[in-house]
């Protein structure tokens, strides 16, 4: 399947749940009125605007020069400008990104035990 092809799908608030969930010790819970997505108790993403994007975790630093590269798939909120949050549309990404941001944000959350007990979702190495 080509790339193109792959972002015509794109993904949806179940796939959200499917591959958060799918994460170790992640729960489900509603929050504020919308889905919220929790490793050991602490949030790493939410389900906001009726399940068409997602907000999970990110570095200020690297949030600003997503927002910056790509607009049309990132944007902060104005309530979560002071905190290291992103926001992404579903209809900008494809299961294999969604899977990357989710695990990243996961990561961000995850206490250092799951970190060590499941190194596959560890910290990327840096460049």
């Amino acid at each position: 399947m080509s790339r193109a092809h792959a972002k015509a799908a794109h993904v949806t608030g179940d796939d959200v749940r499917r591959i958060a969930l799918a994460l170790p010790d992640t729960t489900e819970k509603i929050a504020w009125s919308m889905p919220t997505f929790r490793v050991a108790g602490k949030m790493f993403a939410t389900l906001p605007e009726d399940e068409t994007s997602i907000a999970v975790r990110c570095p200020k630093e690297e949030r600003d020069e997503l927002v910056l590269a790509e607009p049309e798939k990132f944007w902060i909120a104005d309530h979560e400008a002071m905190f290291a949050w992103v926001r992404a549309r579903l209809s900008a990404l494809d299961t294999a990104e969604l899977t990357d941001i989710l695990a990243d944000s996961w990561r961000q959350a995850a206490p250092t035990r799951l970190l060590d007990a499941y190194p596959e979702l560890g910290v990327p190495p840096t460049d």
